[in-house]
């Protein structure tokens, strides 16, 4: 791996296409972490072989609101894209797929599902369709996000080795809401109050100047409301100086837009 000037790179961002695969599963355990915010774990035969190599790979769930026993009447239902954060083999052989959501009241058909669909409720999972992986070791890290994009922080977090230099940073409503995070570095936790969402981990990212850089081959990962891409691509792209194909900056939700969700991929346009 070399840059253009010759000099080597630390790491790059490689895809991988997948082939797309459906799979029925159930509703099987919920875990409050933190003030609305809840893991719920899924199992069933279907979920045997499911895996997720990339570090920034997405699944859409479907939330069966009924009986569904063929693909296509589970595709009817509504659906959302999530991280897969940790998955394996159950004692009795079927395969488990567990998956956090941020829950904000009553809003969002998602969250509600989450939040107190009755266990033994039916799932349909789809993908992931393709893969974003990090090869090799960055030299340094910048992980920053609101709550949504904390399953995808720690997937980021747990490559990081002792010692290398990383900031962490996570927007929350405040110390209820903070969600812990094990990584080789402290997190430092934004409370927005009743700022707009997203604002204040904006103003953060704008306090860092070029004199903030790590040294070395920096990745960056910031995802929150879609306002923050300008901010994230401004810090990471224009006053860093990072290659934009070896950052990765979401909206992952929109304000006032239920249905939409980031596309799959580095750098977002601004």
């Amino acid at each position: 791996m070399s840059t253009a000037s010759g000099i080597p790179q630390s790491f790059t961002l490689e895809r991988e296409r997948l082939d797309l695969k459906f799979r029925f599963a159930t509703l099987v355990a919920r875990e409050w972490i933190a003030a609305d915010y809840v893991r719920v774990r899924l199992q069933g035969a279907d979920l045997v072989g499911f895996g997720s190599r990339g570090h920034d790979d997405h699944i859409r769930v479907f939330f069966a609101q009924g009986p569904a026993d063929t693909i296509e009447t589970m595709r009817e239902f509504p659906s959302r894209e999530y991280t897969p954060l940790a998955w394996g083999t159950a004692e009795d052989g079927t395969g488990w797929l567990d998956l956090e959501f941020a829950v904000h009241g009553d809003e969002g058909v998602a969250g509600l599902w989450a939040a107190g669909a009755p266990l033994g409720s039916l799932a349909g999972i789809g993908g992931p369709r393709g893969s974003l992986s990090v090869s090799g070791t960055p030299d340094a890290w910048l992980l920053a996000g609101d709550e949504t994009a904390v399953p995808q922080i720690r997937r980021y977090a747990a490559l990081i080795p002792a010692g290398a230099p990383a900031t962490i940073l996570i927007e929350v409503a405040d110390a209820e809401h903070e969600i812990p995070i094990d990584a080789a570095v402290d997190v430092e936790y934004l409370h927005r109050g009743d700022a707009a969402a997203g604002s204040v981990l904006a103003a953060r990212l704008d306090a860092l100047t070029a004199a903030d850089r790590p040294d070395g081959h920096v990745f960056g990962f910031v995802a929150a409301e879609q306002a923050i891409v300008k901010t994230g691509r401004a810090l990471l792209v224009e006053r860093w100086g990072l290659d934009a194909d070896r950052v990765v900056v979401k909206g992952y939700w929109k304000r006032g837009e239920s249905e939409y969700h980031a596309p799959h991929g580095p750098v977002a346009p601004a």
